[in-house]
């Protein structure tokens, strides 16, 4: 048996955590996986500073619109096949890096953010649908799956500082919450709370207003979701609260495979 970690972290724009040092803590972290959402940047714009420590493999998947979104994945298992979804990115805005190694496929995910219009929210609702119809496609092959990144949803009351003061705003509208139910119904485990139950006030986004991250005034909407056939393997998953940086913190998973 081999323990994996898996770290997950929307570091909204790689060049500009680089100057903070913000990613210096990987060089004394056991990582096999680093999945960074919103990097806004394309492959060669990467700072080569980030961090000293070598992976093996690093895949990037930038938007076509410079300085948007984007998502990088660095690696220290060899990958079988690699992929960027676009049958789910259809406008390739670089929100996915699909990875296959052994039996699994792990998605690196930055999910749509609705809260811009009303047309974004339904290109949101439409990626999440188009999203689990390609996991479930998958799953039919016999793939094991592991996915990350930034959901842009709080699903539960628990998950978001001030539930009723945001029940009409995207992230926290019914209709994303009920998406959410419908994705965990299809047996998919999200992992923070397969391991710490109800607990409260763990948050992993804080707007960078009125000193929200100062207050705990956050959501959590990064998570780790893995199929119910790895339910058993899931030997740990954190929250990364001490981690700054960005307006999220780090999440991470542990399996033993």
């Amino acid at each position: 048996m081999k323990e994996l970690n898996f770290i997950s972290w929307n570091v909204n724009g790689i060049r500009a955590v680089d100057k903070k040092e913000a990613l210096k803590w990987v060089d004394k972290t056991p990582i096999d996986f680093l999945a960074l959402q919103e990097i806004k940047a394309q492959k060669e714009q990467i700072p080569p500073s980030i961090f000293d420590k070598k992976f093996c493999e690093l895949h990037v998947n930038s938007s076509s619109k410079k300085g948007q979104s984007g998502v990088a994945l660095f690696s220290d298992i060899p990958s079988l096949h690699v992929d960027t979804a676009k049958e789910v990115d259809i406008l390739d805005e670089g929100r996915i890096n699909e990875f296959h190694f052994e039996n699994i496929v792990f998605f690196n995910v930055y999910f749509p953010n609705g809260q811009r219009n009303e047309e974004r929210l339904e290109y949101k609702m439409a990626f999440y649908d188009r999203f689990l119809s390609h996991c479930e496609a998958l799953r039919k092959e016999g793939k094991s799956i592991v996915i990350c990144g930034d959901v842009n949803t709080a699903h539960k009351e628990i998950d978001i500082a001030r539930p009723k003061a945001n029940e009409n705003t995207s992230g926290f509208l019914k209709m994303e919450r009920d998406w959410l139910d419908k994705f965990l119904s299809y047996g998919y485990i999200d992992t923070f709370r397969e391991v710490h139950g109800d607990e409260k006030d763990r948050y992993s986004w804080w707007s960078y207003r009125a000193g929200a991250r100062g207050n705990n005034v956050g959501w959590r909407i990064d998570y780790f979701y893995v199929s119910a056939d790895l339910k058993d393997k899931v030997v740990g998953a954190k929250i990364h609260d001490e981690i700054f940086g960005s307006d999220h913190c780090p999440i991470s998973l542990t399996l033993e495979l």
